[in-house]
């Protein structure tokens, strides 16, 4: 059953992810080590809550239009606000999140444009692998931060780049895809 403007347990895990993402780069930016683990660990609780608050969502039926516009807004604060931190501190190149973000702007646009037809462009396949892979390689390079060990540099430089690969290409399938539907 779809509601319309209702808070719900699944919504306040949403709103709950969104202020995780802005304690997360308060504590990585700071310089001290406890402090990353502190981030590390605000990292990966608000991707569980990605996980939790869509399969509670649709295993309760309370799907609601405020979650399903949030749900995306809070996923994209803590990827971004991940890779910011990672830029500032060095970690990866600005390049890189720029062609995250840009990709993430096309797309939502691409939604809005779609939206405003009565059309919804549901998150795709490739579009949950980009996430996915994107939160790992934050996750590796993050707990690199804790341990600086060159194999999780490698590892992470690797799922970097991999997720930067799913990002375009997702991209570039959500893009054909809404366009189809836009202009019919």
């Amino acid at each position: 059953m779809k509601q319309t403007n209702k808070l719900t347990g699944p919504t306040y895990l949403t709103i709950a992810r969104m202020i995780l993402s802005v304690l997360f780069m308060v504590f990585v930016l700071l310089p001290e080590a406890w402090a990353k683990i502190v981030a590390l660990i605000l990292f990966i609780a608000g991707a569980i809550s990605d996980l939790v608050d869509g399969k509670w969502a649709r295993h309760d039926k309370i799907v609601t239009d405020l979650g399903a516009f949030l749900d995306p807004l809070a996923d994209k604060m803590l990827v971004n606000l991940a890779f910011l931190a990672l830029v500032v501190l060095g970690i990866i190149p600005v390049w890189v999140f720029a062609i995250i973000l840009v990709r993430d702007f096309a797309v939502d646009g691409m939604r809005m444009m779609a939206a405003r037809d009565g059309v919804t462009i549901a998150a795709s396949f490739y579009g949950k692998l980009k996430t996915t892979v994107q939160m790992t390689a934050l996750i590796i390079l993050l707990l690199n931060l804790i341990v600086n060990l060159e194999l999780f540099a490698i590892l992470g430089n690797i799922t970097l780049y991999a997720a930067l690969i799913l990002t375009i290409f997702s991209g570039g399938d959500y893009l054909i895809k809404g366009w189809k539907k836009v202009i019919k």
